[in-house]
């Protein structure tokens, strides 16, 4: 199954900075199945238990969130991301118009795209999550939505138009967003046909990241995805998914044991032909950029152009995890 056409190849330059602005996703949502991968309304009650940690989810009137409806968090944390990154005062409101949601999140324009999108806003605010924490010798139970609010602001200009939408994100997501627990994703994402292909791709983002490979057993795989599907039809899914690779970054590979496997399709040591990265020196860099709360991969990134510059130029790094080291080390005023 192809990837979705790039609906939007000419981005809209005036509205916001849509072609600046980097696609986020928030690391908690990536780790837990919290949106259903069912095309039709999900009524199911869910419980997930890991340890003492527990979590419950209860479904809106019209069914669980879905990994669709997972866009529009996805676009309203990487518009937040992109004006903290600027050093621009946040909140939890965010205003957009469902033409920029569209553009950036690889959506159709126009048909009942309005009405899907109060639906998706009802099944995001009426959904309850009730999780336990556990700090300082208590336990907390909290219940909440993944929005507290959400809907659309109309004018009226000789008949009602839409002016904005609007969504007022809940203290869990912008916890997220305040401790920079969130990281890039593909825009390739948003083409991505099948919910579990979705799914896949967050899990892959989440522990893979840029190691050389991850891997994870099928059962525990489908548990941590979601899906309710028997585990011979789920099989089946990753096989078809393994044999289509759209995945963006990664491939994987299910050995005859079940075991999954994800790689990076680029090695993320290998930066160039004179340039090679040390493992210790990744997991020193992956450390620092926690520690001054900055996106690791947007840092590599970084410093990947400025390397090739430098041995484009004759002058590559004689060290280059040292060099990469002390060039993360000295990033403090710009996230």
């Amino acid at each position: 199954m192809p990837l979705l056409p790039d609906r939007h190849p000419q981005k809209d330059f005036f509205i916001l900075d849509i072609a600046d602005v980097v696609p986020k996703d928030d690391t908690a949502s990536m780790e837990h199945p919290l949106f259903s991968l069912a095309t039709k309304p999900d009524m199911r009650h869910l419980v997930y238990q890991n340890g003492e940690n527990r979590l419950e989810i209860v479904p809106s009137g019209l069914g669980l969130p879905t990994i669709k409806d997972k866009d529009i968090l996805i676009f309203c944390i990487s518009q937040l991301m992109h004006m903290k990154n600027r050093g621009e005062k946040i909140g939890k409101r965010v205003r957009f118009s469902a033409r920029e949601l569209s553009i950036s999140t690889n959506r159709p324009i126009g048909g009942n795209h309005y009405k899907r999108l109060e639906q998706a806003f009802k099944r995001l605010q009426g959904t309850q999550f009730t999780t336990t924490i556990r700090t300082g010798g208590k336990r907390e139970v909290r219940i909440f939505s993944l929005v507290d609010e959400a809907g659309f602001v109309m004018r009226e200009e000789g008949m009602w138009r839409l002016d904005y939408c609007e969504v007022v994100l809940s203290d869990w997501f912008m916890r997220a967003i305040e401790a920079n627990e969130v990281i890039t994703i593909s825009n390739d994402y948003f083409r991505l046909r099948r919910p579990l292909e979705r799914r896949l791709y967050e899990i892959g983002r989440k522990h893979c990241g840029g190691q050389p490979k991850w891997h994870i057993g099928l059962a525990k795989l489908q548990e941590k995805t979601g899906s309710n599907a028997p585990l011979k039809k789920f099989r089946l899914n990753i096989r078809q998914i393994i044999e289509d690779d759209h995945t963006p970054f990664y491939r994987m590979e299910l050995t005859a044991d079940d075991l999954v496997i994800f790689r990076p399709r680029s090695p993320q040591s290998d930066l160039s032909p004179e340039i090679r990265l040390p493992e210790w020196a990744e997991d020193k860099a992956r450390a620092i950029a926690r520690e001054k709360g900055r996106d690791y991969y947007a840092l590599r990134s970084d410093w990947l152009a400025f390397a090739k510059s430098e041995a484009a130029k004759g002058s590559p790094p004689k060290n280059a995890g040292a060099a990469f080291l002390a060039y993360c080390g000295k990033q403090d005023s710009l996230r």
